[in-house]
């Protein structure tokens, strides 16, 4: 998952986040003096946010501005050593018909969910932009454990009582053995006196190879083979080890490491197998996640994002905006609006691409984010604030997340499956929306535009609930793999009676032949007894928030029914 690091500007005007220019407008530019004599004086005594803000932000941009810090050259300096120990070069001369990769230095400073600094970190990463497919490097890829995979690993953690524990692999990529020779020149500032002229030969992968992923993920399959953990066939960054009745499930993506188990000893022992292998950070029990804080209780787990939402109002010139009840106003139609005034296009997909990282945790964000991307190709002013309304219901729900409470049972899987038929103005398309209930903890969910016209509300459900088999049948075989249990039959609510009926009818009829074959999976599924369909009333429909903007009233009643809470309150 790419996000956009395009910045837009800084304004600080909470109702212009972006700058409305055409492609056909001249540009008007100003005299730099006018600027200046436009710019008020800024005291600096009384301007220590400011000050803050400078040094805290300064991450320097080559080599020649971080030598002058001794924090910065003690982080190069570990990063060197790090290198060195690990064996992954050493000195050589660049044979013939070879060419050394180039080095550079990346400088980034590594802060908490506070924006506290907790760490700099200097990383020599190799210039693999340069390198050539079968000469450098072969395969590249490799797995990493997806969001929704994460969430269930959570929700069946709080489900049972279990710690989750985070360790991080110190300099990763650096334990990955190379196939192919690969030469580089030496680090700026580290080259051997005398032999400036030599290069050094890679016996083990850097950042930035192409390779260095894959090679990485192969060293630690091995490594964690070796420890007696298997991996999982539904999810290959996930590993599982069973001794006696002691059970340790992980988690991998790229160098953090999730772990959970029943018996706190095993974790232990695990992390000192693990710290001889590699160097390794210890983290103590998870709080922080790609951008998820996490907090841990003896009853419950919530989840947030609460940081980086106000990161991203920051970012858009929003903090301390005018709120607002809903992120999309009931029957709001955005069509492509060709008459429209032009915004800038990169800035507004800057916020889209940010905004969708959010839905990690924030389904009542689904739908009206998903509006919205629609339009990223010709964006205008009606489709720009559409994105400011929802930046002021981010501000107003920032502390909202999700909980996952302890139960105790066995884990059972539940599936709601809803679509609002042509909600598409363009093409005509339905909105059908997903979500998957873990003993009553929501732990995944989509809200997508289907990719054929339905001719009516009873296919259009037809459809989105076949999307969701899918979705079911995966998260039924990774469950089963987690818990050590057999597969159990997933039921899913849905609260259309025809669409039911469809679905548990396996005859082809007048009513179904038009229908693309591949979404006449589910009654196949029905049969085998994998799923079992049932009816929901719409008013308990909690994929309905999933396909359709809400008022106010029903939006906090259909957050309520499908999980997301203030989490502050809940942790008071």
């Amino acid at each position: 998952e790419t996000e956009n690091t395009h910045s837009v500007g800084e304004q600080s005007n909470p109702e212009m986040i972006f700058d409305d220019l055409s492609d056909e407008e001249p540009q008007h530019f100003r005299n730099l003096n006018d600027i200046y004599d436009d710019t008020e004086e800024v005291e600096l005594a009384d301007s220590d946010e400011v000050e803050a803000l400078l040094t805290e932000s300064d991450e320097p941009e080559n080599f020649s501005e971080a030598v002058g810090n001794p924090e910065w050259v003690e982080a190069m300096n570990n990063e060197i050593s790090s290198i060195e120990k690990n064996g992954t070069w050493k000195l050589s001369k660049l044979p013939t018909g070879h060419k050394a990769i180039g080095l550079k230095w990346v400088f980034k400073l590594k802060r908490n969910a506070d924006g506290e600094i907790v760490k700099h970190k200097a990383r020599l990463v190799a210039k693999g932009y340069v390198q050539k497919h079968g000469v450098d490097y072969d395969e590249v890829f490799a797995p990493v454990a997806r969001i929704d995979t994460v969430k269930l690993i959570l929700a069946l953690a709080a489900n049972r009582g279990w710690k989750v524990h985070h360790l991080d692999v110190k300099t990763a990529f650096l334990n990955g053995d190379l196939e192919e020779e690969v030469y580089v020149v030496q680090p700026e500032g580290y080259a051997v006196k005398g032999k400036e002229q030599c290069v050094l030969k890679l016996s083990k992968s850097l950042y930035g190879l192409k390779q260095a992923p894959r090679a990485w993920n192969i060293k630690l399959d091995k490594s964690l083979k070796k420890l007696g953990f298997a991996k999982c066939p539904s999810e290959s960054a996930v590993y599982k080890r069973e001794d006696g009745e002691a059970t340790i499930i992980l988690g991998v993506y790229v160098d953090d490491l999730l772990i959970t188990g029943n018996v706190p000893s095993e974790i232990d022992k695990f992390k000192q197998q693990m710290s001889a292998e590699f160097e390794m950070s210890d983290l103590g029990l998870l709080s922080y996640y790609l951008g998820i804080e996490v907090e841990q209780h003896d009853d419950f787990i919530t989840l947030k994002q609460a940081g980086y939402a106000k990161k991203i109002l920051a970012r858009f010139g929003m903090e301390g905006c005018n709120t607002t009840k809903v992120p999309m106003n009931p029957g709001t139609k955005l069509d492509e609006d060709k008459k429209g005034k032009r915004v800038d296009t990169t800035e507004y997909r800057s916020v889209i691409g940010c905004l969708r990282y959010l839905l990690h945790t924030r389904p009542d964000l689904a739908f009206s984010v998903g509006i919205v991307s629609r339009h990223m190709e010709k964006p205008t002013v009606m489709h720009q604030n559409a994105v400011k309304q929802i930046l002021r219901y981010v501000q107003g729900s920032a502390d909202h997340g999700l909980v996952y409470t302890k139960g105790g049972g066995p884990e059972v899987l539940v599936a709601y499956s809803d679509s609002d038929h042509a909600a598409d103005t363009v093409r005509r398309r339905s909105t059908a929306g997903m979500a998957f209930y873990l003993n009553g903890c929501l732990i995944t969910w989509g809200s997508q535009k289907q990719k054929t016209v339905a001719l009516s509300s009873c296919e259009a459900e037809f459809m989105a609930a076949t999307v969701a088999a899918m979705q079911a049948l995966w998260l039924r075989s990774l469950l089963s793999e987690l818990t050590s249990t057999p597969r159990r039959t997933v039921t899913m609510f849905v609260d259309n009676n025809s669409a039911i009926a469809l679905m548990k009818n396996p005859v082809f009829h007048g009513r179904s032949k038009h229908i693309d074959t591949r979404y006449h999976f589910i009654r196949e599924c029905i049969e085998r007894g994998q799923i079992v369909v049932k009816r929901v009333s719409t008013d308990e429909q909690k994929a309905d928030l999933l396909t359709k903007p809400l008022a106010a009233g029903k939006l906090e009643v259909m957050k309520h029914l499908i999980g997301v809470r203030d989490v502050s309150v809940q942790l008071a």
